[in-house]
């Protein structure tokens, strides 16, 4: 998908970092109370570049919380529930010494979900003072340069996405990082089938959508049958050329299309402590 055209009402700036995917958005105040007319070029920003970002930003909870509803209703995550005040905020926080992170391969978020999210919008509250990006990919192009032939395989096909590898008391995540999930003994699995290639709704193009955090298999085959041609979609969707890359500093936002990227943080910043404030929209 190429980079299309200014068609902005207002004067916000949007630069792309990349030749794939992503732009920086300046001459805007996110925590402020935007017009229409601001939220609706933020939000075209947001369909022709698949994941936008912001610097030097100031956001409390509530309002991270009220940007966000901007572009639809707060999505509550199922496995981050402790009885916190605010449900709809998550929390990213890596420790020095931390063994894994959460996110560090690469997915779409939630997918399990009946109706995963529309997006994400990441404030950066601390960073380190190198490494810690985060990558995304662009799914529109990965379904574009895939061959005929293998388009026609792929789209009849539905995967089955369910989070038993992301929570749950089977695991032992919340031994290795500080990001805690839910692992009581009351959890139970999410699950549910989803189109490979799925038609956006609102740009109306197609996009792959699949994720090796949440795809277990093709659904009508078994596992061992369906890994070696997920194993292949994986490896392709994040071909180098569909990628772009953000390095953080304090007070940046990353807002993402959660229907057509996957994205994924780099495990590089063994030393420092990363604490990112997240919301999702359903």
């Amino acid at each position: 998908m190429g980079q299309k055209g200014p068609r902005f009402a207002v004067s916000i700036s949007v630069t792309p970092i990349a030749g794939a995917l992503g732009a920086e958005i300046g001459d805007v105040n996110v925590a402020d109370d935007l017009d229409d007319d601001t939220i609706a070029d933020i939000r075209r920003a947001l369909l022709d570049h698949q994941v936008i970002f912001f610097r030097d930003q100031t956001l409390d909870v509530e309002r991270h919380k009220s940007f966000t509803r901007a572009f639809g209703e707060l999505f509550v995550h199922p496995n981050f529930q402790f009885g916190q005040e605010n449900p709809e905020i998550v929390y990213v926080r890596r420790e020095p010494g931390d063994e894994k992170i959460l996110g560090q391969g690469w997915h779409a978020d939630t997918t399990m979900m009946a109706k995963p999210p529309m997006g994400a919008i990441l404030y950066a509250m601390e960073v380190p003072p190198t490494g810690g990006d985060t990558l995304f990919a662009n799914q529109y192009l990965a379904y574009e340069a895939l061959s005929a032939g293998m388009k026609r395989l792929l789209e009849p096909l539905h995967a089955v996405h369910n989070d038993t590898r992301v929570a749950g008391p089977n695991l032992d995540l919340n031994d290795k990082r500080a990001s805690q999930v839910r692992d009581d003994e009351n959890w139970r699995p999410t699950e549910n089938l989803h189109p490979v290639v799925r038609i956006h709704p609102e740009t109306g193009q197609k996009h792959l959508f699949v994720n090796p955090i949440y795809v277990h298999r093709f659904d009508g085959m078994t596992e061992a049958e369906s890994q070696p041609l997920l194993n292949y979609l994986y490896d392709h969707a994040v071909r180098p050329e569909f990628t772009c890359r953000f390095s953080w500093r304090r007070g940046s936002i990353a807002f993402w299309d959660n229907r057509c990227t996957l994205h994924l943080a780099v495990h590089d910043s063994h030393d420092h402590v990363r604490h990112m404030q997240r919301t999702q929209i359903a």
